[in-house]
């Protein structure tokens, strides 16, 4: 991590990271221009590099940072004596949109990283992203899928509710009517409704 940029006033450091956040997202890294990152922080070029000596090493540094920010969100929004199915994904939603509430592009960036076709940044996401890969897995392993009504298969429900989730934020980000709350709720909402299904079906 970059400790000189960290002894910026956190406001500007957030627009800075919110901002390469956005436009790496919506362009990925071939396409995304430094020149549009400074303009929409609202700061010169000379700072940004001051900080960051190119736009990989811009690239890199809110990579690790959303990876780093993502999976803290889980360990503290997550509860190790959680273990139903439900409750969990719950959980995982929370962390999510938590982060996004200060990190709007937060998710649909580390979701455009997966599309990278340019070898520096396929080998330096590759190291990282399993450090959030395994804050997800050691959330997923405490799920009792033994709990679930007897023909429920619990791994099927799961990710039949990630998916929804997942599109529901996407629906809501593209309509411009994004409020992290408010989508938390929607999605609770299907998965207490999958949940009663789930008990009263099996």
């Amino acid at each position: 991590m970059n400790g000189r940029f960290f002894e910026l006033k956190k406001e500007k450091q957030d627009r800075m990271i919110n901002a390469a956040l956005k436009v790496f997202a919506q362009n990925g890294y071939r396409h995304a221009s430094t020149d549009e990152i400074v303009k929409e922080a609202g700061v010169s070029k000379g700072l940004l590099f001051h900080y960051f000596s190119n736009k990989l090493g811009l690239y890199q540094f809110v990579y690790d940072y959303s990876v780093r920010y993502m999976a803290l969100e889980l360990s503290t929004q997550t509860s190790a004596r959680t273990t139903d199915l439900f409750e969990i994904l719950k959980q995982i939603q929370t962390a999510r949109l938590n982060a996004v509430k200060g990190y709007p592009y937060m998710q649909r960036f580390l979701d455009r990283s997966l599309l990278e076709d340019t070898g520096e940044i396929l080998m330096f996401t590759a190291k990282k992203r399993e450090l959030l890969e395994n804050a997800c897995d050691a959330v997923r392993s405490r799920i009792d899928y033994s709990s679930l009504p007897y023909g429920a298969d619990g791994r099927k429900l799961y990710r039949m509710l990630e998916h929804a989730a997942d599109g529901l934020i996407a629906e809501r980000f593209e309509d411009a009517s994004f409020q992290a709350d408010m989508v938390l709720e929607e999605i609770i909402g299907y998965i207490d409704q999958v949940k009663k299904l789930a008990y009263r079906q099996f």
